[in-house]
């Protein structure tokens, strides 16, 4: 019979196994996001849920247990104090994984593990924007592009109201996918944050109505005067895309530091190459021969 087998070994003993997932709690704690390798993702959440619920204990033992386990002694205020006050009405589920793709090297599957709730949280801006992305999807397909700019959208403000009233299985305006993440991000915040999240959702409608190009395809649909117009319809750019004025897309956005860099500025490309600096032998021509010219 096989014994002692429920959880990851990750090709090491015991004692660094254990030190490597404190450690990987410790930095989960202190930057509220990290980067790991899927396994070792789930396996650190698991501990970072039990560390989180002792901190919103409070009591001495918990306090002396999380303090025999975050190897960053300076983070017990933070654990029993922001985190504890946030997460003081949730009953568990204070981690959150991405999938990030795959490792480069040895093709290892990397994911994102994130506290919920946390200041660049990805679920959090790409729902915002999603609400803006479908209150003008639908507008687009029977209104051309200059009504629509001097009519104006439903407020995603009286959106935001009627969908956290509204069942997975309710008819709304939005889908029920979108409905569900929208409830989630915001079921635990405050007015600020729901505030913050219709900025956002408003700020994105404007974004995509700014850009035209933005919506593909033409359609013809009768205007006021009963004659036919031609109406811009078709696939919107999604959430996540970079668009005209933005600086980076949401998941680059939301991710913060973690995001994956541009080609350019990986450090492999970066580095100085080895041999003569060719610069300097040009500096070194160019004032020879001004100074022979000076002469003659």
């Amino acid at each position: 019979m096989k014994h002692g087998v429920a959880f990851r070994k990750f090709s090491r003993t015991s004692s660094h196994r254990m030190l490597m997932l404190r450690n990987l709690v410790t930095s989960l704690l202190e930057h509220e996001q990290i980067k790991t390798t899927l396994p070792k993702a789930r396996d650190t959440a698991r501990l970072a849920e039990k560390i989180i619920t002792l901190g919103k204990k409070g009591t001495v033992p918990a306090y002396r247990q999380a303090q025999g386990f975050v190897l960053n002694q300076t983070l017990l205020p933070k654990l029993f104090g922001d985190l504890s006050r946030r997460y003081a009405k949730r009953l568990g589920g204070y981690t959150r994984i991405h999938k990030y793709g795959n490792r480069p090297g040895d093709n290892a599957p990397v994911a994102i593990l994130e506290l919920v709730d946390n200041p660049r949280d990805l679920k959090f801006e790409l729902a915002a924007r999603s609400i803006g992305y479908e209150l003008l999807s639908k507008e687009v397909q029977t209104q051309s592009h200059q009504h629509l700019l001097e009519s104006g959208l439903p407020s995603a403000e009286e959106t935001v109201e009627k969908e956290l009233l509204l069942g997975p299985d309710a008819r709304g305006s939005l889908r029920p996918y979108t409905r569900i993440n929208v409830q989630k991000v915001l079921k635990y915040r405050d007015e600020e944050a729901k505030k913050e999240f219709i900025r956002k959702a408003d700020d994105h409608v404007q974004t995509l109505m700014s850009d035209p190009n933005s919506l593909r395809g033409e359609v013809q649909v009768p205007s006021a005067d009963g004659k036919k117009e031609i109406a811009t319809f078709g696939r919107l750019d999604k959430a996540g895309k970079t668009l005209p004025g933005m600086v980076r897309g949401a998941m680059r956005l939301a991710k913060g530091a973690l995001a994956k860099p541009h080609w350019n500025s990986q450090p492999w490309r970066q580095r100085q190459k080895l041999g003569i600096d060719r610069s300097l032998v040009d500096l070194r021509s160019t004032l020879s021969s001004s100074a022979a010219q000076a002469d003659a």
